[in-house]
């Protein structure tokens, strides 16, 4: 297993100027989850946590637009999904919760389900799986809560399933797919 794939080279690899031997399903997820994660940690960290928590400068919201607020870290990352998918990606990605907030979070395929109770021992879960007659190389991510306004937002949130989430314990997983040729 590669670890600290070089990420100059993801945009060679995924317009195909890497040769598949240098580069796999798995490599590819690897580098595409790392670029995610390193975006979402210092969004949250950097711009809500300090901002919100600390500061108290301004306020995080699922309502930011009525409430002159910030958009969560979720939502941000559900946004820069959207984002992609528009841009016509072959990719897919979106952030899943066996407690989640949003009901439209919730795992939906036999897959996404074994993949976030995997992923919550900490270990990312790979398999493939055919959806709408295409096969997909999945890959299942932990998403572990990284500062205060990740609990205090799933913890305070009123329509929570779960309220004892605590700093490093994971609440969901980023679920990635690939398309097999």
């Amino acid at each position: 297993m590669r670890k600290n794939l070089p990420l100059t080279l993801l945009g060679f690899a995924l317009a195909g100027s890497v040769q598949a031997a240098d580069w796999d399903h798995k490599d590819i997820a690897d580098a595409l989850h790392s670029v995610m994660e390193a975006d979402r940690t210092v969004y949250t960290k950097l711009i809500v946590n300090r901002l919100a928590n600390q500061e108290k400068v301004i306020k995080a919201s699922e309502h930011w637009k009525d409430d002159k607020a910030l958009v969560l870290p979720a939502q941000m990352f559900r946004y820069g999904s959207e984002a992609v998918a528009e841009k016509g990606a072959k990719f897919s990605y979106s952030l899943l919760s066996l407690w989640p907030i949003n009901k439209q979070n919730n795992a939906k395929t036999p897959v996404e389900k074994a993949g976030l109770e995997a992923v919550n021992k900490g270990e990312p879960y790979y398999t493939t799986e055919t959806l709408g007659g295409k096969k997909y190389f999945t890959a299942i991510y932990p998403d572990k809560a990284i500062a205060k306004a990740c609990i205090s937002c799933h913890n305070d949130h009123k329509d929570s399933p779960r309220k004892d989430f605590k700093m490093g314990e994971v609440m969901g997983g980023v679920v990635l797919r690939l398309p097999v040729k």
